[in-house]
């Protein structure tokens, strides 16, 4: 540990937070904070001038037994583990987006760095390294159906750390393990890092394989894929070079901050102005193929901190006419109609969390969108649809 950097291995460790790791000889300062969430088998480092180290675990901010930072000592922990590229994106930008692994590989963190009343604020992710199967995430079984389309886009929708990249990456290496395709992630940073099986899987990083989006996402269609993967649908040329991709016969995965399954149509078309939207309806009634909608939401079952619940939409002829004839409103009702195909609503897998163990019935109820309605479906009472007429 440099001299000048707090030390953290002592510091408070009597009381008054959760116990910091041991720092190991030769790494960065900061790798001790990282390590620390590791230790507690927390998500997420939060740390902020004049606040003491905090993490996220099972759910809930709390305190490191570290001292205050200050302004001083985050200059010192953060700016040794900055590249050129994310020096420059803090001057220009206010902030960065960048991934830091710990050790050889040992673990890997996406990283938010930004200002905050002018001094640094940092929140980091832990990523979990090995990519979890469908089973061990407590995934709906037809999220398995949605790795075999030939073309078209496919995209998951949720808030921020709900889990999207977690449950895509499960999904790509499905795919690896079971089909011989070019799968090309296009991501800013990099999160999760795939082992070759039966797939070749190239990953490019934003700012720093490729200039930029536009520029990674025109290359694609040129670098033979079968699967492309784009980060996140963050705006109207982002989300046209998507559906681009999939016109030309890819399959493309990405990820768009949506409540649920259906109001994601309303957050594509309002990244376009008003006059285009009957045309993007078009698009996406040629090219979209499934929307997956997804929280986090506490967990009863051992060993085990928090579980997906998904609402899962899959353009059949039914929901293309629905949106083609901008019925949005009826697309919640066209799901709970075709339970049989695969598709899904909250409250459905909510009482399936429930029945098989994985939640408690007040979570589900806290969390559900229509609480009165799940009371009825734990009971075995069926809720009827309004109709789609």
């Amino acid at each position: 540990m440099p001299a000048d950097a707090p030390e953290f291995h002592y510091i408070n460790q009597q009381g008054g937070g959760l116990k910091v790791a041991a720092a190991v000889p030769g790494e960065p300062a900061i790798n001790q904070l990282f390590r620390t969430v590791m230790l507690h088998k927390g998500s997420d480092l939060h740390l902020k001038a004049e606040m003491p180290g905090m993490m996220r675990l099972r759910g809930v901010i709390q305190k490191m037994a570290t001292p205050v930072l200050t302004q001083e000592h985050l200059e010192k922990l953060i700016l040794p583990i900055l590249k050129d590229k994310d020096r420059q994106a803090l001057e220009e930008k206010g902030g960065a987006d960048f991934a830091h692994v710990i050790g050889k590989d040992e673990a890997r963190y996406r990283v938010n760095l930004f200002k905050q009343r002018g001094k640094f604020a940092v929140v980091a992710r832990l990523v979990t390294q090995n990519i979890p199967s469908f089973e061990k995430l407590g995934l709906p079984p037809s999220i398995e159906t949605l790795c075999h389309y030939e073309q078209g886009m496919v995209l998951l929708a949720g808030v921020t750390g709900s889990g999207k990249s977690t449950t895509i990456a499960a999904m790509l290496d499905y795919m690896n393990h079971h089909e011989a395709l070019h799968i090309l992630t296009i991501e800013d940073p990099i999160e999760f890092v795939f082992s070759d099986k039966m797939s070749v899987i190239n990953q490019r990083e934003v700012y720093l394989d490729v200039s930029d989006w536009h520029t990674a996402l025109k290359h694609a269609v040129r670098e033979d894929p079968d699967v492309i993967l784009v980060g996140e649908m963050r705006d109207s040329d982002t989300f046209e070079a998507a559906i681009h991709a999939a016109e030309t016969g890819h399959v493309v995965f990405g990820t768009i901050h949506a409540s649920n399954a259906y109001s994601t149509i309303d957050r594509i078309l309002g990244l376009f102005p008003p006059n285009q939207h009957g045309a993007v309806r078009q698009s996406l009634v040629f090219n979209l193929k499934a929307v997956v909608a997804q929280k986090l939401i506490p967990s009863i079952k051992p060993g085990v901190q928090r579980v997906p619940t998904n609402e899962i939409m899959i353009v059949n002829p039914t929901i293309r006419d629905l949106i083609l004839k901008s019925r949005d409103e009826k697309l919640l009702d066209a799901i709970r109609s075709f339970y049989n195909e695969g598709m899904l609503d909250f409250n459905e897998n909510l009482r399936v969390l429930v029945d098989r163990g994985d939640v408690d019935k007040a979570t589900a109820l806290e969390f559900s969108p229509n609480a009165d309605q799940l009371k009825m479906m734990i009971k075995g009472i069926k809720v009827a649809t309004s109709g789609l007429v």
